[in-house]
This record gives structure tokens, C-alpha cells and sequence, in this order.
């Protein structure tokens, strides 16, 4: 059996009505905190409230936009002007994220640019980040549970990642309560980005024996609640089930990494502006096809070809399910949730070069099963279309 590690939150908390102990969980790191959200505050005032009545004072700092380099900067610069202790960051994968890379370049000397990959000098993050406490407000992304944040180079129209060890939250608290405003194209886009990160973790040339069962019940969840949270934002126990698969798609893609459609999200992020789990649907269906048949013609023998065959299996319900059903499954679901393909989201045929050189590059393709040809991935992209 190979080798393998795993890496986490410092403490997970998941369950309804978690987020009421934030205070409380919140005094043991600081008395000051940079109160990290999106644009409507006013929703979360019960919560900074909840930390007034522990004794940590706040500051907010609002994310409007994906984040981007200099929307980091201006935050740091906030917190440290305010002498803050603690971050909490209260919102989607893009306020998680930005709650992240603030409290890393807290803790680190240098500019955010050291540190970035790609577009930055690559500098290796030697400090642990200051105390971190995220709550995800959608199910998705997972990033309550990773060690990156994916920011926006805006100068070069691409996503980069702030990446380390040392960027995994102080405490995760994940209350699905928090997710029941979500509105049906959020709840479908972000529920996507899970199943994704769930299929590709699993087929990961990374994977290993924990996240794959982590995987197999993320899946189990994720195919069992999305459609039914999309149709119906207050059901409980959706919303449960996808704040369940969301959370163990980060687990599983932080320990196992992805595969082609976050190959291709990244630098797609860039080009259009387009949510990321849009894309990411978009994506799936075409490269669970391209990944198959380049691994039926060239590695028929591959246990890549066996985990499919299970994702088939843990989607459709049924154990004998084929690989092909499992892919017409997927396609079913995003016409199910209304969801765009990429011309819809603004992508032109004159981009694919440019598309396919850039996903050739990043690092979530060393995970794909299968190494996919410039044909190949420039078949993805249409197919996608």
C-alpha cells in the first residue's frame, strides 16, 4: 500500500446551529478580529454580535468581488492597522479564501506577490498563519478545509493559488443552517463545484485509501441532496447532506488533489467571468468522457477505469451502473439545474489555444488519470461549449 499523509483544519465543527458558538470559540485566539464577509454585513450582525458578547471586538472587511491581489493588500493593511489577532471569515469560497491569504500574510514578511504562484516570485510561506476561524456560507468549495486560496491576477487575467501547509484554518465551523438563503443558481453552481471535486478526488492518480472514503460518501451525499436543495432551498436535510459533501470535497481534494476540469477552471476563471462552479459544471461531463476513452485506448487494465465505474455506481444508485451512465447522469443534473455551457458563459472558440496551453500547466492536471493530448483537451472544451 502506498504512502500517503493527511492534513486538515485544526478542529472541524459541523452541525446546525454551530455557528451560535462563535464567540465563544473565537475568544481562545484574540480579542480582536478582522470580521472577513461579502457584500450584505448587515446578514451576519448576529454573529458579530456573538463575538462582541465574548469579548472580541471587530472589524470588517468586506469581499464584493472574486478576490483579487490588491483586495488582499488593502485587507492586510485594514487588520493591521486595527491591530487585529484573528480572522473570521464568514461567506462563500471567495470569502473563505481572502480570510485565508489575510491571515497568512499577517503572520509572513514581503509583499503577496513573494508568495504567489505563476504570476509571483513562488516564495515558500515559513510562519503559520495567524488564527483562522471560517464559516461557509454556501456547499461547495470546500475551502473551510484546504491550504490554498485562489486569488484573481487581474494584470494577467489568470487565477493563481496563495498555497501552503501553513494556510489550514484554525477551526472550521460548518453550520448548514447558514446555507438555507442560498438562491437556486448559487445552490446549483456551488453543489457542482462539490460533485466535481468528489468525482475527481477519487480518480485522482493521488488518491489514497482515506480520502477514498471520504470520496465514496461525499458522493453518496452529493448525488442524493443537490437537485433536491436547488428545488428546495429550506429543505434541512439537503442542505445538511450538501454542507456534508461539500466539506468532504475539500477534505478529499486537499489530500488527493483533482484532475482536468480544475485543470481548466483556473485559467477559465481568468478569461471569462464566469462563477467557478459554473465552469466547473460545464466542464465535468466532457471530461469525464475525454478521460475515459483515452483510458480505454491506451490503459484498458488502469484502475482508473474501476473507479469510474464506481462513480457511476455511487451516482445513479445502482452498483452495476456503467461508466457511460454515470456520465449521461451528470449531463442530466446540469440540464436539471439550468446551468450554462461555456460559450454561454462567454468563452470563444479563438480562446481554446490560449485555454489548453494555460490548463496544460497547472498544477491540478498532475492529478488527472490519464495525461490528455492538446486534442484532447481541445475537444473538452467544445464538447463544453
Amino acid at each position: 500500500m502506498k504512502r500517503f499523509e493527511f492534513q486538515t483544519a485544526g478542529r472541524i465543527r459541523f452541525g446546525c446551529g454551530e455557528a451560535a458558538r462563535l464567540g465563544e470559540a473565537a475568544v481562545r485566539f484574540g480579542r480582536r478580529a478582522l470580521f472577513v464577509t461579502g457584500r450584505d454585513t448587515a446578514r451576519w450582525e448576529p454573529l458579530r454580535t456573538r463575538l462582541k458578547a465574548n469579548g472580541v471586538a471587530s472589524v470588517v472587511f468586506n469581499v464584493d468581488t472574486e478576490p483579487h491581489v490588491e483586495m488582499i493588500e488593502a485587507a492586510v493593511a485594514a487588520a493591521r492597522e486595527a491591530a487585529c489577532e484573528l480572522v473570521v471569515a464568514v461567506g462563500g469560497g471567495s470569502v473563505i479564501d481572502a480570510g485565508k491569504a489575510v491571515a497568512a500574510m499577517l503572520a509572513n514578511p514581503g509583499e503577496l506577490i513573494d508568495y504567489l504562484e505563476v504570476v509571483g516570485r513562488g516564495r515558500v510561506l515559513t510562519q503559520p498563519s495567524r488564527p483562522c476561524i471560517v464559516l461557509p456560507t454556501t456547499a461547495g468549495t470546500g475551502a473551510e478545509v484546504t491550504r490554498n486560496a485562489v486569488l484573481s491576477a487581474r494584470e494577467h487575467k489568470v487565477k493563481v493559488s496563495l498555497r501552503s501547509p501553513h494556510m489550514m484554518p484554525s477551526l472550521a465551523v460548518v453550520d448548514p443552517e447558514l446555507t438555507l438563503t442560498m438562491p437556486p443558481p448559487v445552490t446549483a453552481g456551488t453543489g457542482m463545484d462539490a460533485l466535481t471535486q468528489l468525482i475527481e478526488a477519487l480518480t485522482s492518480a493521488k488518491a489514497n485509501p482515506l480520502t477514498d472514503g471520504i470520496c465514496r460518501q461525499g458522493l453518496a451525499q452529493g448525488a442524493a441532496h443537490l437537485l433536491r436543495a436547488f428545488e428546495d432551498g429550506g429543505d434541512v436535510r439537503a442542505r445538511e447532506g450538501m454542507s456534508l459533501a461539500s466539506l468532504f470535497g475539500g477534505l478529499a481534494l486537499a489530500n488527493a488533489g483533482l484532475g482536468a476540469v480544475h485543470g481548466f477552471a483556473g485559467p477559465l476563471g481568468g478569461m471569462i467571468d464566469a462563477p467557478h462552479g459554473m465552469i466547473c459544471a460545464a466542464l465535468l461531463p466532457a471530461v469525464m468522457a475525454a478521460n475515459t476513452a483515452a483510458l480505454r485506448d491506451r490503459a484498458p487494465d488502469s484502475p482508473a477505469l474501476t473507479r469510474y465505474r464506481e462513480v457511476a455506481g455511487l451516482l445513479t444508485g445502482r452498483p452495476d451502473a456503467p461508466i457511460d451512465d454515470g456520465i449521461a447522469w451528470v449531463h442530466r443534473l446540469v440540464e436539471r439545474l439550468a446551468l450554462p455551457g461555456l460559450a454561454a458563459l462567454g468563452l470563444r472558440r479563438a480562446d481554446f489555444d490560449a485555454a489548453v496551453a494555460k490548463a496544460q500547466q497547472a498544477s491540478s492536471m498532475k492529478g488527472n488519470p490519464v495525461t490528455l493530448t492538446p486534442e484532447a483537451l481541445e475537444g473538452i472544451l467544445e464538447a463544453a461549449r
